[in-house]
């Protein structure tokens, strides 16, 4: 709405701390459970105490005029994001990629609260930089980088997004079966899934499927094309392995048709408990997403 205030939205995730104490109910317990591993629940808490500070940094560094909500990963299905909020991600580099799919549109600053453990490709900022970049995004002065997302689109219209990659396969460790077609061609496939990976994800989990394969294919994180794995092909008298990798142009679509009576799984950027089911004649299209991830940037 016009004239309205920015709102801050801080989105972290639990600490290995608070996921101990959701376990094990209190500290004392968590203790022993730790020390019976040779593990100190000292420097986990430590490590939380570090954070917690970090986030209020963050809060008292902004605008006191402004809006702000925070939000944990887990509820982010539930939250909902404004046109006029600043997205402040105060975490791993992962957290960026779990919070892109959310979002339409809206600037993220990436904050990184232990640069001695993060290597904060997506979280460069320190809290102390919060203020004057928070206002620059609010602003619309701040210089992003518009980083490709992949989409997987089924044929009921239910779709799913991505920053890193989408996989497509079974939710076990048995085989995939689906028809897989790009363009003119295709083939049946009995695999351990297929990724269709963006710029961004080429750095990670398709990077280790291209160094075990030699199929390297290089692409930016703003590059608006993708590419494709399939993982571990089986060749038989039905199954083919003529079509296991390639780069997906903006207007090209990987379709794969389901040979599953069961089990079948679409998941985006490795959260398999937020999936699609992908069951016997079910089809799904993916594409380059018209959505990017707006990530600011240093100067």
């Amino acid at each position: 709405m016009a004239g309205m205030l920015p709102r801050a939205v801080l989105v972290t995730r639990e600490t290995d701390y608070q996921r101990l104490l959701a376990t094990h109910a209190t500290r004392e317990q968590a203790r022993f459970f730790l020390a019976s591993r040779g593990q100190d629940i000292d420097e986990v808490a430590a490590r939380h105490d570090a954070i917690v500070e970090v986030v209020r940094q963050v809060r008292v560094a902004l605008p006191p005029d402004w809006r702000v909500a925070k939000v944990q990963r887990a509820d982010l299905d539930r939250f909902l994001f404004g046109p006029e909020d600043v997205v402040i991600a105060i975490g791993q580099d992962g957290l960026v990629a779990n919070l892109a799919k959310y979002l339409s549109g809206q600037p993220v600053l990436g904050i990184n609260p232990a640069p001695d453990l993060i290597e904060g490709v997506l979280v460069p900022f320190r809290p102390s930089q919060a203020n004057r970049f928070a206002r620059a995004a609010a602003d619309g002065a701040a210089s992003l980088e518009r980083r490709s997302m992949v989409l997987a689109t089924l044929e009921d219209g239910q779709a799913l997004q991505a920053l890193n990659e989408i996989f497509v396969g079974h939710r076990t460790h048995q085989s995939a079966r689906y028809r897989i077609v790009l363009g003119k061609h295709s083939e049946t496939h009995s695999s351990s899934g297929v990724i269709v990976s963006t710029g961004t994800g080429t750095t990670g989990w398709a990077r280790s499927i291209m160094t075990a394969t030699g199929s390297h294919l290089k692409l930016s994180p703003a590059d608006r094309r993708l590419a494709f794995f399939v993982r571990e092909a089986w060749p038989s008298v039905a199954t083919g392995t003529a079509i296991t990798s390639g780069a997906l142009g903006a207007d090209q679509s990987l379709v794969l048709i389901s040979n599953m009576n069961d089990g079948g799984v679409i998941f985006a950027d490795g959260m398999e408990q937020d999936h699609l089911s992908f069951g016997w004649g079910r089809r799904v299209d993916l594409t380059l997403s018209a959505q990017t991830l707006n990530l600011v940037q240093p100067d």
